[in-house]
């Protein structure tokens, strides 16, 4: 069996979307590769996000918002930054990483009742869940 690949998912505060998407790419990559997530600062883990998760059957309330300088000494393959910000304030990585990106709104700037905020988290949820589905399907099958 090939090495596990080693992935890096992005963002400002690795508070929601990255965390998002770390918990997708662990579902469905499974143990094809190492996921991990970062933020170019610590928020912590968004409660709604864990929430949101846990309604599409995905457990994040274990993870931990880590600052990218953590993983320095790791041999990303794919880093994916899931902000503008983050892609714009973003280390530099070795060039054998294969970089993407894609900037998804950021839940945690919803507004409104505490009903359409969670439907913004869920609706940003989704839209992870297809990219780590994409993403799986392109680099990975």
């Amino acid at each position: 069996m090939p090495d596990k690949k080693n992935v890096l998912v992005l963002c400002t505060g690795n508070s929601c979307r990255s965390q998002l998407m770390h918990g997708y790419l662990t579902k469905y990559l499974g143990e094809q590769a190492n996921v991990y997530s970062a933020g170019i600062e610590t928020h912590g883990v968004n409660p709604k996000a864990i929430q949101v998760m846990q309604e599409d059957g995905v457990d994040i309330s274990h993870h931990t918002s880590n600052y990218v300088d953590e993983y320095a000494d790791v041999p990303f393959d794919y880093v994916i930054t899931v902000c503008d910000n983050a892609r714009e304030a973003c280390p530099v990585f070795p060039s054998s990483a294969t970089t993407l990106h894609h900037n998804f709104p950021d839940p945690a700037k919803a507004t409104g009742t505490p009903e359409e905020i969670l439907n913004q988290f869920r609706a940003v949820r989704d839209q992870v869940k297809t990219y780590a589905q994409d993403f799986t399907q392109r680099y990975f099958s």
